[in-house]
Parts: C-alpha cells; sequence; structure tokens
C-alpha cells in the first residue's frame, strides 16, 4: 500500500466528529438534488463551501446545524488540522460551482455526474473519515513538482 500522501496543514484544529456530520449533509443534500433537480440545492451548497473554503466556517448553516448537533448529543471533540478540510471545501466549491453551471446550460447528465462524485466524496468522508482532498492535494503537489522540474530544464 502506498502511503505517499501529504496533506496541506497549518496548525488550527477543529472537531473533525463536526466535519464529518457536515459531510453528511453534503450527502444528503446532494441526493436531495439529485432526486429533485432543484438548483436551489446547489445554489446552497456553493454559498455554504465558499464560506468553509475562505475561513468563514462560523456563518456556513451546515457547519452551524453540526455544530448545534454535536453539542446536543454530546459528540466528544476529535482535534484536526484544519488545512486539509479546507483544500477538500474549495474542491467542493469546485464541484459544486461546475455542477450549477452545467444544470443552468441544461447538461443534466453532466451535472447528475458530478453530483454523484460529490456524493461519493462526501460520503467516504462522513462514514469512514476518508479526505479525498488530502489524495487530490498530493497529486496536484506531484504534478506541480514535475511541470515546475521540467520547466527548468
Amino acid at each position: 500500500m502506498n502511503n505517499d500522501i501529504s496533506c496541506p496543514v497549518d496548525f488550527v484544529l477543529i472537531n473533525e466528529n463536526r466535519v464529518r456530520l457536515v459531510a453528511s449533509f453534503v450527502l444528503l443534500s446532494g441526493v436531495a438534488y439529485i432526486i429533485s433537480g432543484l438548483s436551489i440545492i446547489i445554489i446552497f451548497l456553493v454559498i455554504d463551501f465558499l464560506l468553509r473554503s475562505f475561513n468563514m466556517g462560523r456563518y456556513s448553516l451546515l457547519a452551524i446545524i453540526a455544530g448545534v448537533l454535536i453539542n446536543w448529543f454530546k459528540i466528544k471533540n476529535k482535534p484536526v488540522d484544519q488545512a486539509p478540510k479546507r483544500f477538500a471545501a474549495r474542491i467542493g466549491l469546485a464541484f459544486t460551482s461546475t455542477i450549477i453551471l452545467l444544470h443552468l446550460f441544461q447538461f443534466g447528465t453532466g451535472a447528475l455526474a458530478l453530483t454523484i462524485i460529490l456524493c461519493l466524496f462526501a460520503a467516504l468522508e462522513s462514514f469512514v473519515g476518508f479526505c479525498a482532498g488530502c489524495h487530490a492535494y498530493s497529486i496536484y503537489h506531484k504534478l506541480a513538482r514535475k511541470f515546475s522540474s521540467s520547466s527548468q530544464l
């Protein structure tokens, strides 16, 4: 098994249980969009990912609801670095922005495919704590190193 995964780090800790709960809400929202086809659901996710991507998570409705449920059910804090989760939120922002554009330009199959992938990533995060963002970050860094070293030739 290859353990060559690197994640961004900023040494700011957040509650992984809260992150996983937010991911389950993203999953439910994605499924609701698939079933209903209502673009407002994806617009809501775009805004929520935007807030969480740029350190404004305190205004994210999904994060607020998750925080209330964490407190209500007295779910313990499980510290994790926020940088990989913020990077994953940026990927989610890219996905949902693309989904809404595909939806608006009536490319329903493309919007559906990306929504299914988004739901898969959200399910992996919420159920098993698998951060697809770390894997995407590792691939990004490998490609960046490859292109930067080839440009120096």
